[in-house]
């Protein structure tokens, strides 16, 4: 039986085995040591251990997947998305294995999977660029005179990979040189290649983007267009099929440009085209992604194509046999990361103490209840795709499966896609790139916690206290004939504490008016006949209400950073050390950088609190360290 090793983890794997195993074909996969126990592990017919968790020992090591896929016989790779997707050496390595790689050739990986090489395709083949630079000539002094002439503002980009990593707005010459070294530094642990380019910035552009199938026989279609301009950090967050408020001959272009640069490129196989449209509606073309999409469902909903099945079937050698495409209703799909708006972004690690997936639309997920999310890879959970009539429909439908998604363990941007999805902007169809960066405010989380929320945390508390038995003089609390057991719980989120009055033994009354009872389903609680979720894990109380997350602490406040100045620098997110820019007995000022840390491909700044010394160093460049752990001991400077 013909089978497939997926090069790759998570929801993609999973996705590719669904396909593979519906057209009887067997599954391979691989995973890191972070990844052990994770579902696509489970999922498939073989597992291969790769290696330890950095990406280059594992999904990014050529060797050890190749010998991973001839250890099972594997006569496919898929590299499904990121990682070694388009990475040509891969391709090539695959083929002189003699396996067949489920994706284009590697001379046209090097074309197209390169941003430069695709814009000297891209004008031959007479479709429209932008004006930049993407040079060999990589010295700073290049970059800055290339910036004069093309004028600020200007966007460098690595040239290698995609999903936004190392993408860097710059304003003015000042502010080049340090943009240039950041790019570098995240293009060279992303892609290993820190080669760069530079083009025009376009204020607040669509990014609309085409999605194509060819085949070996230079056969080439294009299956309708999506809309991904909604974007955090210069990465897609939702995408949709089709792409409102695009005219007839916008749409014909953009068809028609994607065909000639697949013409013009020699493709094969699945790929998408990138345009951004600017404020006149004119159209440029941006970069091909020479992969699956993340955002492919959205096009499968509304065609009913398979393109994992189109892929291998060109793989295979078979010739495209689509009937013509026809886009049924409207489809939406939303990306659930852990990570925390309300901070920026930042990506959240732990054990998925609870997840319900809702039902009715197509989820794909990478993780499921008990996994564990690993700082090491990109914080994607899962996508939540919805279908409707029109657009509005699919607008409802994803917003109502946005309601019913419950994830406790680690923090997600589940209630800031909610917030995105009913603001009026967003339901007229008018959002550019730069929308979530104007309206962030309006889409994060304020406000207190609801009492509710505390409540079933207070509950789940005495709850879960052990019980020796039911003798009042041996079990935990106060107690009170005909009353039960009586106890108070102090829960807090942030350095807000409040006490909560818990009586009897289940149901409970919290706080002398709300009846909180637990359900037969673990996790599963309701206050006042409503449904919540509630789990626990250490001094962290996670609760689940009416479609928002809420973490609420057991444990005393810290102390604050204006009254102890800390003493301490601390590690704001898990991940690694990328610098070290202090060292013992620095003195340093406010907001003076100290160390940069990177995880799942976002580097954080970490700054002195206050002006102040830098008495110690506690850790070293590359090292991984915990959200919460001492980067450097630290002395403020005394008040004078």
């Amino acid at each position: 039986m013909t089978s497939v090793l997926v090069a790759n983890r998570g929801e993609i794997a999973r996705r590719i085995f669904r396909t593979a195993r519906r057209m009887g074909i067997g599954t391979v996969a691989v995973y890191s040591d972070a990844d052990a126990d994770a579902p696509h592990v489970h999922e498939a017919d073989r597992a291969i251990r790769l290696g330890p968790a950095p990406p280059k020992d594992s999904y990014l090591s050529i060797d050890r997947i190749l010998a991973a896929a001839l250890e099972a016989g594997a006569e496919l790779v898929h590299p499904g998305y990121g990682f070694l997707a388009e990475e040509p050496a891969f391709a090539r390595a695959v083929t002189a294995a003699r396996r067949v790689f489920v994706g284009p050739p590697a001379e046209v990986l090097s074309l197209c999977g390169s941003k430069s090489r695709a814009k000297a395709v891209a004008r031959r083949a007479g479709v429209p660029i932008l004006p930049g630079y993407a040079e060999d000539d990589q010295r700073d002094a290049a970059f800055a005179e290339a910036a004069r002439l093309i004028g600020y503002p200007v966007m460098v980009k690595p040239t290698a990979g995609g999903g936004g990593i190392g993408m860097q707005e710059v304003r003015s010459r000042e502010e080049l040189p340090a943009a240039l070294a950041r790019a570098r530094r995240l293009a060279r642990a992303a892609f290993g290649d820190e080669r760069l380019m530079i083009e025009r910035y376009v204020p607040s552009p669509r990014h609309v983007e085409v999605q194509i199938l060819a085949d070996e026989h230079e056969r080439i279609r294009t299956i309708g267009e999506r809309d991904c301009s909604a974007q955090r950090r210069h990465q897609k967050i939702v995408e949709e099929a089709a792409a409102p408020h695009i005219t007839r001959w916008q749409r014909d272009k953009l068809a028609e440009w994607a065909t000639a640069m697949a013409h013009a490129a020699g493709y094969v196989g699945a790929g998408t085209v990138e345009f951004v449209i600017d404020a006149k509606g004119d159209i440029a073309f941006l970069e091909v992604n020479a992969r699956l999409q993340v955002e492919h469902p959205v096009t499968e909903a509304v065609t009913g194509f398979d393109l994992v099945e189109q892929q291998l079937r060109v793989a295979l050698g078979e010739r495209l046999e689509l009937p013509k495409t026809e886009i049924h209703g409207h489809a939406i799909e939303a990306r659930v990361y852990a990570e925390d708006p309300a901070s920026g972004f930042l990506p959240s690690t732990g054990r998925l103490l609870h997840v319900r997936w809702p039902d009715g639309v197509r989820v794909d997920a990478g993780y499921e209840e008990g996994s564990t999310v690993p700082g090491s890879y990109d914080p994607l959970l899962a996508k939540i795709v919805a279908h409707g009539p029109d657009r509005g429909a699919a607008l409802d439908a994803l917003a109502d499966a946005l309601a019913r998604t419950e994830i406790l363990g680690v923090r997600t941007n589940v209630s800031f896609l909610q917030r995105y999805l009913s603001h009026s902007e967003v339901r007229a169809g008018r959002v550019t790139t730069s929308f979530i960066e104007r309206e962030l405010p309006a889409l994060v989380a304020h406000g207190d916690v609801p009492d509710e929320v505390r409540a079933l945390a207070a509950a789940a508390v005495i709850d879960d206290r052990p019980r020796a038995s039911r003798d009042p003089w041996s079990a935990l609390g106060a107690w009170r004939a005909g009353a039960g057991h009586s106890a108070t719980v102090v829960v807090r989120e942030g350095d807000r504490e409040s006490a909560v009055s818990v009586a009897d033994d289940g149901p409970y009354l919290v706080g002398g008016t709300s009846l909180v009872r637990g359900a037969d389903e673990p996790h599963r609680w309701t206050i006042g006949g409503t449904e919540g979720a509630v789990a626990r894990e250490g001094d962290s109380v996670w609760v689940g209400w009416r479609g928002a997350t809420y973490e609420l602490r057991t444990d005393p406040a810290p102390r604050r950073v204006e009254d102890t100045a800390a003493g301490a620098i601390d590690a704001p997110m898990p991940g690694a050390v990328l610098s070290l820019h202090a060292s013992a007995g620095q003195r340093v000022r406010r907001g003076d950088l100290v160390a940069v840390l990177e995880a799942m491909k976002m580097e954080l700044r970490v700054e002195a609190p206050a002006d102040g010394v830098v008495s110690a160093v506690l850790v070293r460049p590359g090292e991984q360290v915990k959200r919460g752990q001492r980067l450097a001991d630290f002395e403020p400077e005394a008040a004078s």
